[in-house]
This record gives structure tokens, sequence and C-alpha cells, in this order.
């Protein structure tokens, strides 16, 4: 089974790029390059949602929301 998940990268001052998935709040990584990070995130999601399967316990359900904020 397949599933797509939101990733957000973001670059580091140091160098390098942070990862993190809005919808499973517990799942970071970071690497050198965006696609070491995009790799590195699939593998720990995959880590993850292993773990979740095999303690029984459900993933956690996120609703993503969309708000609009006034910038003086």
């Amino acid at each position: 089974m397949s599933k797509t998940f939101k990733i957000i990268l973001e670059p580091q001052p140091e160098g390098g790029y942070t990862v993190c998935v809005p919808e499973l709040p517990d799942v970071v990584s970071e690497g050198d390059t965006k696609e070491e990070a995009i790799e590195n995130i699939k593998d720990a999601i995959e880590g993850y949602l292993l773990t979740m399967k095999e303690m029984g316990w459900t993933t956690p359900v996120v609703e993503e929301v969309t708000v609009d904020v006034q910038v003086a």
C-alpha cells in the first residue's frame, strides 16, 4: 500500500535542510541536500509507520486548515 504525505523542507543557515511531516508531527529528519533530506524523511516515515503498526497504535489524525492573516 502506498500513501502520500506532504513534507516541509526548511533550508538551514549553516547549510542543509530540515524536513518535517505536518501529518506526522513526531517525524523530523534532515539532509545536506534537498534530495538527501527527502530520502531521509521517506525512511523516517516508513520506520514510524512500521513501528506504529507493530505496536498496534493508530497514526495521529491531523487536520490541515488554511488561515488568512493581516500583515500591517
